[in-house]
């Protein structure tokens, strides 16, 4: 490719990233069951995660795949001013094996907005992704930079490269770390979780200071995972949006504002 060609298709890249909207909410759904897509809609969501990861045990996986791939053709028929219209994200599998990469070439279609990377823990990961999704673009026909990247901080390292991480590539519109208590950042960093956050306010600030450098137009934070804890979920949840983060991904429908 010319010089010229790779400056018009960076310009493109950095104009797709530019257009991703704000997420107030990011709701997982099983990839397994596509078929509660409709109550993450009715829920508000403004964004479904399909987990194909650890929401998925590996012998359900290929199904799985599928199915998703089956929600996303179907999602691709939505004319684009539907009502209710929720866009969708998929969480595949860390690309340090196939698994992950048949992902992406199942799910990268017209219907998908955005691969969340699980495990994030450098640059060269972001950068391995970003070039598997503009192959999977090229070979769908799809403008260069139209799946936005989402890569998840779960790892000590990862947490110490967020800046360089988050201007890895062009497509990154979404980033954050998620302190769940009893997930992987907790066992990579070793604190004790509070609900008052106190443990992890630190982690959280130099991530959102990292991701704004960087230029990551909307940072978003999660997890809750006490389901039934709604007055602690809004604390978190006002706690973070105090910080400077725009979004926060939920694990239950009734998470969602």
């Amino acid at each position: 490719m010319s010089s010229e060609g790779s400056s018009e298709r960076l310009a493109e890249v950095d104009t797709a990233a530019a257009d991703r909207p704000p997420l107030r909410s990011l709701l997982f759904v099983p990839g397994s069951r596509t078929d509660w897509l409709p109550k993450a809609r009715v829920a508000g969501a403004d964004a479904a995660i399909l987990d194909l990861e650890d929401a998925v045990p590996a012998a359900g996986k290929l199904a799985a795949r599928a199915k998703v791939a089956d929600a996303l053709a179907q999602a691709a028929t939505e004319p684009a001013g539907h009502a209710g219209r929720m866009a969708l994200f998929v969480r595949v599998n860390p690309l340090d094996g196939w698994t992950g990469a048949e992902e992406l070439r199942a799910v990268v279609r017209p219907g998908l907005a955005g691969v969340v990377l699980p495990k994030v823990g450098s640059a060269q990961d972001v950068r391995l992704a970003d070039r598997l999704l503009g192959w999977c673009e090229r070979e769908q026909g799809l403008p260069p930079g139209r799946v936005a990247l989402v890569p998840l901080l779960e790892t000590a390292r990862g947490l110490r490269e967020a800046y360089d991480i988050a201007r890895a590539a062009s497509r990154i519109a979404y980033l954050g770390a998620l302190t769940a208590p009893g997930g992987d950042v907790e066992r990579a960093v070793g604190y004790r979780w509070s609900p008052e956050g106190t443990e992890t306010l630190p982690l959280r600030s130099r991530v959102l200071l990292d991701a704004r450098a960087a230029g990551v137009p909307h940072p978003v934070s999660g997890l809750w995972t006490r389901i039934t804890d709604l007055p602690g979920l809004r604390a978190f949840a006002e706690q973070n949006r105090s910080l400077g983060y725009e979004g926060m991904m939920a694990i239950h429908p009734s998470h969602v504002p």
